[in-house]
């Protein structure tokens, strides 16, 4: 009698839901991409929903910290987290003592959109494919360096798999953030490092750096003339950076499913098309379990990559 007094209240909260304002946990800091596509598909929700959508940041520790207040918080829909490829997969990767696993600690919702990563360079470097970089890394050991937003972000990892997969020695120089990573490749204090399109695209166009390769399966349709990395010669160097949003795992069903549409339907429109091309981004649209498995598989992947890194934070 007890289990099925709770069913019936689970599903009388999910018919009644949302009775009351949503809280979406923004990882990181304001004004990045995680930021902008939070508010730009939390705008378009508040309508679809009925209900006022507020956007906490709540930044720190690579993005856990936000995840863990989600993680703390009641399994009834009203704290969701727009993860990403940090979050949801990469902090599990590296980290021997994160506090949780996000494959048991989060309930997926719905994806929202992926990027390639880009390989740019100081455009003083006399290369201009990567298999001219990787050359020219071999004839000058231990001189190049690369810049990453940081130790164990997905920028790192991706560039010491780059040194797994080509036997190069690249030097590592963490920085807070993609902007003064990559502004310090455009300066040529160091000469390379892979970045997302949204932070990238704008001095590649000013011809501050060069494009050699981006690390999807297909060319971008943001840089339709940079190859692949696999077209380049890396054989098997591919992956993307993904948005999505998760809820505390145990939220009800319906609850879950009501979302999902949400989301969907905000993907679906023109305005928030538009807004998501602005920052380089690719709309992904599914369901909850065709987010699931996007997930368990994007964890083989950047757990295989960590492994082959050797990069572990304790």
């Amino acid at each position: 009698m007890v289990v099925a007094g709770v069913v019936a209240s689970g599903a009388a909260q999910a018919q009644t839901y949302p009775a009351r304002p949503i809280r979406i946990v923004v990882p990181f800091s304001p004004g990045g991409p995680t930021d902008m596509i939070s508010r730009i598909i939390g705008q378009r929700m508040q309508s679809i929903l009925g209900q006022s959508i507020i956007v906490e940041n709540k930044l720190g520790a690579g993005g856990t910290i936000g995840a863990r207040a989600v993680v703390a918080a009641d399994a009834d829909g009203y704290t969701l987290l727009v993860g990403n490829t940090a979050t949801l997969v990469v902090a599990q990767a590296i980290n021997k003592n994160l506090g949780y696993d996000p494959a048991l600690a989060f309930v997926p919702i719905a994806p929202i959109a992926t990027s390639s990563n880009v390989l740019v360079v100081n455009p003083a470097l006399p290369v201009k494919t990567v298999a001219e970089l990787v050359a020219y890394a071999k004839a000058n050991p231990g001189k190049l360096s690369y810049s990453s937003p940081g130790v164990g972000t997905p920028g790192h990892l991706i560039a010491e798999w780059f040194n797994a997969k080509t036997g190069l020695d690249l030097v590592h120089i963490p920085y807070k953030g993609g902007g003064v990573s990559v502004q310090d490749v455009v300066s040529g204090q160091v000469q390379l490092t892979f970045e997302n399109p949204a932070t990238a695209l704008p001095v590649v166009e000013a011809g501050s750096v060069r494009a050699l390769a981006v690390t999807s399966e297909t060319r971008s349709p943001h840089l339709p003339d940079v190859p692949t990395m696999v077209e380049s010669g890396i054989k098997d160097f591919v992956t993307v950076s993904f948005f999505g949003l998760v809820a505390r795992n145990g939220t009800p069903g319906d609850i879950v499913a009501r979302l999902n549409g949400a989301v969907n339907e905000s993907l679906q429109a023109p305005a928030v098309e538009s807004a998501l091309a602005k920052l380089s981004l690719d709309i992904r649209m599914g369901s909850p379990s065709e987010f699931a498995e996007f997930l368990g598989k994007e964890r083989e992947k950047w757990g295989s990559i960590a492994r082959l890194a050797h990069i572990q934070v304790e």
